[in-house]
């Protein structure tokens, strides 16, 4: 069966891990390759891009000024 071995993985992870594995009552090992299984179960990102957007204002240099005064960059 193959195997994977992670190296310099931070402690903070590390500490990460350790607790969703308790939380779960899972080794290590198989937590990891349960998160492994779920993050590559997702779909991947569709290839066509976003239809446009309509918006019901009429966006200006000046609504996007405001707004990054205001902390909304």
């Amino acid at each position: 069966m193959p195997a994977l071995l992670i190296e310099d993985l931070s402690p903070e992870l590390h500490k990460r891990l350790k607790d969703s594995a308790a939380r779960h009552c899972r080794s290590l090992t198989k937590e990891a390759l349960v998160l492994l299984e779920t993050a590559l179960k997702t779909p991947e990102r569709p290839t066509e891009p976003p239809r446009p957007f309509k918006a019901r204002v009429l966006l200006t240099q000046e609504i996007f000024d405001r707004a990054k005064k205001e902390g909304r960059e």
